[in-house]
């Protein structure tokens, strides 16, 4: 066996222990060598995509296409054509260079059926077309995955069914669709899906939940998920969890939690994401105005606004809540007359679900700035909205908005029985937020009533309803200690293994990297680490049997990580701008305004990316210091022992998922109301 053989079959022994990163350099060495066999780059696709690293799989699914066609493969090509796709698509929200890859695939296959090549072209085509607001296309590639799929590949028909499911909705057929999404959530349950599609299966019924306003079944399957993700999750999945998570955390008013949540999923996701990085840091945004951080949330927003993202109506309502109500106004009628077709999964462009979160907010601002003509003919579309999926949240907010426009055309009996309504539903849904602004717009209809004490009531109880939100978390009684003044918490290496004691249990876990940095993170509750500190300490002590409290490793300095997008990321970035400028020119061709539009848009975020790469001169920009090489690495490895920790011991895994901080610098954070203090 040769040297690149002996590195590729080390390498799959490492990726059958999920050791990704170790597969990915691995696969990386011999690549570079020349030893990569061309039947070897689709699993360094998804070795690096497991691994964190986007463009190398990208960059390996476009090599693989290359590769079959040079061979004559037209079927395989196809299929390595709709991955390049699936992950532009998932991945980048990028739609102008997935069609171009769409019709590469549409024109190899030419002639064949039946192939699994044909199914997941099925899928792709669907949350395109859904993605653009095209619902009988998104409709009829969706039943290709599905008819397809179900004879030969279960992946893809699970997920063209998800998305079936989503049209069903979307067009109305509210039970219908549920239905199908609990099955297709059966499929991903059951197992018999590889990690990648289970993943994607989880993530997209949540989200057609989630925009929905399903809140409880979601919230369901979210905890489903998480369980999944402890063990199973590859790529991005882990930050789309946790975002999935954010939301119900927002919702149920655990504001302080959520916004934790969602700041890791932004860590998680920045080496995945493109464009639909927005997508946290839109929730982040709503996190943060729900707490009344003001500042905190138009940074989020405007932050997901350079990403690609739609930012309305959270920053119309920042500046409602700022005093701004022109600048209010005017950005929600101009979201609402020129809407952005943003690739969004939860509220698909060109639907009723898109629009009524702008129509709920238009009501407000709307009447903020004496417009009544227009709050009440946005109150009167919100209505038909909610009819059409016939759900609480969503009724709710129509009663609410209701309510607003008959208190401020003098009609405070029927704002008083519309804000009612509000109130009793959004109580039923579990959203205490919501069920403030409601009481507030209750306690107004009260008042013009002449009721001044019902009035001051429903103030009150909004008030404080309000403040628990805002409210940082209340530390709980310390826990009892044991002698000495620890508690009986453990983690301590003996060996090839680590005991240890968390909640009265004690359970034994082989050695992992990941194990040394969380025992380092232990040793100190609340205090950040450089992750060059810890990468120093693990690799210059070799392997030590405790860690202490006063001992810092050294800082080590290596020079630059190189430049901040390498040369094959440059060239990838490249391509899909000729990609993108190719579906431009169509798109102008046909006279396709929204397709151009979109595509411009695109054009426009790659164009940013490339140009934060390069300095003066032309010259690319290098990053400061080695530490992205080390953050990517520690995470992965302190997830990873995570991940272990929880097969054996579900409770400790919780505990550190929740409280160990990754990134630049890492942080063990626990909450005030669990133990802090380690035996190590």
């Amino acid at each position: 066996m040769g040297d690149g053989a002996g590195l590729v079959e080390r390498a799959r022994s490492a990726a059958d222990r999920t050791d990704w990163q170790q597969a990915f350099d691995l696969l990386s060495a011999a690549d570079d060598e020349g030893r990569l066999a061309p039947a070897d780059l689709p699993q360094l696709g998804e070795v690096a995509y497991a691994a964190g690293h986007l463009d190398v799989t990208i960059a390996a699914w476009e090599r693989a296409h290359a590769a079959y066609l040079q061979a004559g493969d037209r079927v395989a090509a196809a299929g390595a054509a709709v991955r390049v796709a699936m992950h532009l698509l998932f991945d980048t929200a990028l739609t102008a260079p997935v069609r171009g890859w769409l019709a590469r695939a549409d024109r190899l296959l030419e002639g064949h059926v039946g192939t699994p090549a044909h199914a997941w072209l099925g899928v792709v085509r669907a949350y395109e077309r859904l993605l653009a607001g095209d619902l009988p296309e998104a409709e009829r590639w969706a039943g290709q995955a599905v008819e397809v799929g179900r004879t030969c590949d279960p992946a893809a028909a699970a997920i063209g069914r998800v998305a079936q499911a989503r049209l069903l909705i979307l067009d109305g057929k509210v039970e219908e669709g549920l239905t199908l999404l609990d099955q297709a959530g059966v499929a991903a349950v059951s197992g018999g899906l590889d990690p990648l599609s289970t993943g994607v299966v989880y993530c997209e019924l949540v989200c057609a939940l989630q925009g929905l306003g399903q809140y409880d079944v979601a919230e369901q399957w979210t905890e489903a998920m998480e369980r999944w993700c402890a063990t199973s999750a590859v790529g991005s999945l882990h930050g789309r969890c946790r975002v999935h998570r954010a939301e119900i955390l927002r919702l149920r008013g655990s504001c302080h939690e959520a916004e934790t949540q969602a700041l890791m999923a932004c860590q998680e996701l920045a080496p995945y994401l493109g464009r639909e990085l927005g997508w946290p840091l839109n929730e982040l945004g709503r996190i943060r105005r729900h707490r009344g951080d003001l500042a905190g949330a138009e940074e989020a927003l405007l932050a997901s606004h350079r990403a690609g993202w739609d930012p309305q109506p959270g920053l119309a309502l920042v500046r409602l809540a700022q005093g701004d109500v022109a600048t209010a106004a005017a950005w929600i009628r101009d979201a609402l007359e020129r809407p952005v077709s943003v690739p969004s999964k939860e509220r698909p462009p060109h639907t009723g679900l898109q629009r009524a979160p702008l129509l709920e907010a238009r009501v407000e601002i709307e009447i903020a700035a004496g417009n009544l003509v227009r709050a009440r003919a946005a109150a009167d579309e919100l209505e038909v909205v909610a009819a059409r999926f016939a759900n609480k949240p969503l009724t709710a907010g129509a009663a609410l908005a209701r309510g607003r426009v008959r208190l401020a055309d003098g009609d405070a009996a029927g704002a008083e029985q519309s804000s009612t309504e509000a109130v009793r539903l959004w109580n039923e849904v579990g959203a205490p937020y919501e069920v403030a602004h409601a009481r507030m717009v209750l306690a107004d209809a009260h008042a013009a009533r002449g009721s001044e004490d019902r009035a001051e009531l429903e103030r009150r109880t909004a008030r404080a309803i309000l403040e628990a939100i805002e409210a940082p978390p209340r530390a709980a009684p310390a826990p009892a200690e044991e002698p000495g003044g620890r508690t009986a918490e453990v983690f301590r290496r003996e060996g090839d293994y680590w005991s240890v004691v968390f909640d009265g249990c004690t359970v034994r876990v082989r050695d992992l990297k990941g194990m040394r940095y969380l025992a380092r993170l232990l040793a100190d509750p609340g205090r950040e680490f450089h992750v060059l500190d810890l990468v120093a300490a693990e690799t210059g002590a070799g392997a030590p049997t405790g860690v202490g409290r006063t001992a810092d490793p050294p800082l080590v300095r290596l020079g630059d990580a190189g430049e901040v997008i390498d040369a094959r990321a440059r060239d990838a970035y490249r391509r899909r701008l000729a990609e993108i400028d190719d579906d431009l020119a169509e798109a102008r061709a046909t006279g396709n305004a929204e397709r151009a539009a979109q595509s411009d848009a695109e054009r426009d975020f790659l164009v940013r990316e490339l140009a934060a790469a390069f300095g003066l001169s032309g010259r690319a920009r290098r990053a400061g210091s080695t530490s992205e090489r080390a953050r990517a690495g520690v995470t992965r490895a302190v997830r990873q022992a995570i991940a272990r920790i929880t097969t054996h011991h579900p409770a400790l895994g919780e505990h550190l998922d929740r409280t160990i901080r990754t990134g630049t610098y890492c942080s063990y954070s626990p909450d005030p109301r669990t133990p802090a203090d380690w035996s190590l």
